[in-house]
């Protein structure tokens, strides 16, 4: 038996297999930096909220129709404002784990893992 355990063509497979994360590696930056230029837009309460974050689950802006505006009913305002972002954060995330399951996949790596 070979020194290290490797036997015959073990170590051409070896440097195979490192080409192959490095170039993963590769990918992945690529894509994780196209997903931060993305942005998802949700809504709630039939569009009476608007949120859009980026890829990168930042929040980037929130529109509130001014008829959902009921000084006596902040709490229904902050319960939708949380719905939207929530759901936006959520739509993200499944974006980045689909886009990163796309270069990981074959490794069994997951996806959400990013």
């Amino acid at each position: 038996m070979a020194k290290g355990g490797f036997q015959g063509g073990g170590m051409g497979n070896m440097n195979n297999m490192i080409k192959q994360a490095q170039k993963m590696q590769k990918d992945m930056m690529k894509v994780q930096e196209e997903l931060e230029q993305r942005q998802i837009e949700t809504s709630a309460g039939g569009g009476a909220i608007t949120v859009v974050v980026t890829g990168k689950k930042e929040l980037v802006s929130i529109k509130i129709k001014p008829e959902v505006v009921d000084a006596d009913d902040v709490e229904m305002l902050e319960d939708l404002i949380l719905a939207a972002v929530n759901e936006a954060i959520r739509k993200a995330e499944e974006m980045v784990s689909s886009e990163m399951g796309k270069i990981t996949g074959g490794f069994g790596l997951p996806g959400g893992m990013f």
